[in-house]
């Protein structure tokens, strides 16, 4: 089979894993990677799951790779650092069945806490990394990620940023090739990281990374394009698309390995041109490396380590201005905001009205952090607000958290909140964790987790209960309540802030957004009603605005009837009616 069709960046890595003939992949979702795992699960012939958390994928991808089988791992640039450990020891064992991890960067911050670049990790670790430039790259890139890993027994990095991963071209399908099982021989001077094992395998990996940088100037990633030789470029994945849009004249070196570098085919490159620019997303990685080799380039002193790049920038970079700009229309600002029914509103309302602060996690609930909820004080990464909301206790006292609380999702909780809950109870803390619980991984699109009772794949399976869990680490105070229940969410707050004991509160209810949820009812206002007291415009519900007469007005197409507003006006102006 060999026809053509459009695909997202991220639907071309699943279907090049299909065609390389993976049969396993873990992941846990994080936007930009998260469509990967998603499109790859409509393949029957490939195993796929949500693993807990990055590190947790990394190990069950590395046991299959392994027991023989091609297997990859899926995850964002942060996911990257909870698999860093056992990735930095799999760079060391290497492979049996080729073994692949697809890190997605985001460039521009568009859903991270962090811009890191995942070259850097990779050099450190000396694993391989090759990037696409579009779709089609995409998918072959895949493909011969597991030629290269098992050529040089080594797991592989596929790099993609937002924008390849989030953009549509077309792609080449071919058939699966199925590729058979290698057999496992015992060997423990290859598998087992034992001091005297490793420093034996650390010779071998700088074996392997030399052999792969020396061979690298005839690999197909790497292509070469000649033309006008005053002015050149060396970049690589999205970026090349910026630069043939801009220059289309210009001398190209396209590196699609761009961990090891090959000198050679670098060198050769420059001698050809006169001007070399190095133009890469992040930090100067290659700029760096060709530098230290001596070379003369232009890098980073024309062009920002933040955020995107695009055409516009790098003409504005190198010719001083942008003919082809255009002034953008002015256009009032959206900044992001939680969804008008979302249960996180509610259990902020509660926690702004008793000013208590609130250290917070990663998840949709960060956008309880600005006006007008701005309670959420914290965010730092995946299980950080228990973390951290223990080292305050410790550090200044019980009395100091009597106005703090930690708020994490369910996903979050299981994904590294538990060892941090853990902590506490083994280190004697008090203080206030708040799990909100909304039956989903939110803000990445609604991902299914443990305790959902739903796989990737939606089968049934057993779902983990939090409350149950909480209590068999040793937190004896484990309380349940409804998030839209403010009173009783109030009265449970106040109570356990100001205790003297560990307390996990669990507030329950679904995401708006989540498929079969059904919303029967909507708020209306009596306008002759209202007092204009704006009480219940605090919550900051998208769906609440004010009249030409400063009354509340509520649009029924954006209300969920959740009945928050209703909580808080003391006039009884609002009622929920049937839609």
């Amino acid at each position: 089979m060999a026809n053509k069709t459009i695909m997202l960046g991220n639907e071309a890595i699943a279907r090049g894993a299909f065609e390389a003939g993976v049969k396993l992949s873990s992941a846990y979702p994080g936007t930009p990677s998260t469509e990967i795992s998603e499109f790859l699960a409509k393949y029957d012939e490939v195993y796929t799951e949500w693993a807990p958390n990055e590190k947790v994928a990394a190990e069950v991808a590395i046991g299959a790779s392994i027991s023989g089988v091609r297997s990859m791992a899926c995850m964002k640039h942060v996911g990257l650092n909870v698999a860093a450990d056992p990735l930095y020891t799999f760079s060391y064992t290497g492979v049996n069945g080729g073994s692949v991890f697809v890190v997605a960067d985001d460039p521009g911050l568009a859903s991270s806490q962090n811009e890191q670049d995942t070259r850097m990790i990779a050099r450190a670790a000396h694993v391989p990394v090759l990037e696409p430039s579009d779709s089609q790259e995409a998918k072959d890139f895949m493909k011969y990620a597991y030629e290269l890993s098992e050529k040089y027994d080594t797991p592989v990095i596929l790099r993609t940023t937002t924008k390849l991963a989030h953009s549509q071209s077309a792609v080449t399908l071919e058939d699966r090739v199925e590729v058979p099982d290698k057999e496992y021989s015992r060997n423990l001077a290859k598998y087992v990281m034992m001091p005297a094992s490793a420093i034996g395998r650390h010779l071998v990996v700088e074996d392997r990374e030399n052999r792969m940088a020396a061979d690298a100037v005839n690999f197909p990633v790497n292509k070469t394009e000649i033309l006008d030789k005053k002015i050149g470029f060396i970049t690589c994945g999205i970026a090349y698309q910026y630069v043939k849009e801009a220059f289309p004249s210009a001398s190209v070196l396209k590196l699609g390995l761009v961990n090891p570098l090959s000198k050679e085919l670098i060198a050769n490159f420059i001698s050809q041109v006169e001007t070399v620019y190095v133009f890469e997303e992040l930090e100067p990685v290659m700029e760096e490396q060709i530098r230290a080799w001596g070379f003369n380039v232009k890098g980073k002193e024309c062009f920002t380590r933040q955020g995107e790049y695009s055409a516009n920038l790098l003409r504005r970079a190198v010719l001083g201005s942008d003919e082809t700009a255009f002034d953008k229309a002015d256009a009032a600002a959206r900044p992001p905001i939680l969804c008008p029914g979302c249960p996180h509103r509610s259990v902020f309302s509660v926690l702004n009205k008793l000013k208590i602060h609130a250290a917070g996690d990663i998840g949709c609930y960060t956008l309880g952090a600005v006006a007008p909820l701005s309670v959420i004080d914290t965010t730092i990464c995946m299980g950080a607000s228990i973390s951290s909301l223990h080292g305050m206790e410790k550090a200044r006292g019980k009395d100091y958290v009597k106005n703090w609380v930690a708020v994490i999702g369910d996903s979050t909780f299981l994904h590294t909140g538990i060892n941090s809950l853990i902590g506490m109870v083994y280190n004697k803390a008090t203080g206030t964790v708040m799990i909100l619980d909304n039956r989903t991984t939110g803000m990445t699109g609604h991902q299914e987790h443990a305790a959902t009772g739903k796989t990737l794949k939606g089968e049934e399976t057993y779902a983990v209960d939090l409350a149950q869990l909480c209590r068999a680490v040793g937190v004896k105070n484990v309380i349940e309540v409804n998030s839209f229940d403010t009173a009783k969410l109030e009265s449970v707050i106040k109570e356990s802030v100001n205790g003297d004991e560990l307390t996990v509160i669990i507030a329950k209810s679904p995401c708006v957004l989540l498929k079969g949820q059904k919303f029967p009812n909507v708020c209306k206002v009596d306008s002759d009603a209202c007092r204009k007291c704006g009480m219940c415009m605090k919550i900051g519900c998208p769906a609440m605005n004010r009249d030409e007469n400063g009354k509340v007005k509520i649009d029924a197409t954006m209300c969920n009837g959740c009945g928050l507003c209703k909580n808080y006006c003391k006039f009884g102006a609002i009622s929920t009616v049937e839609r």
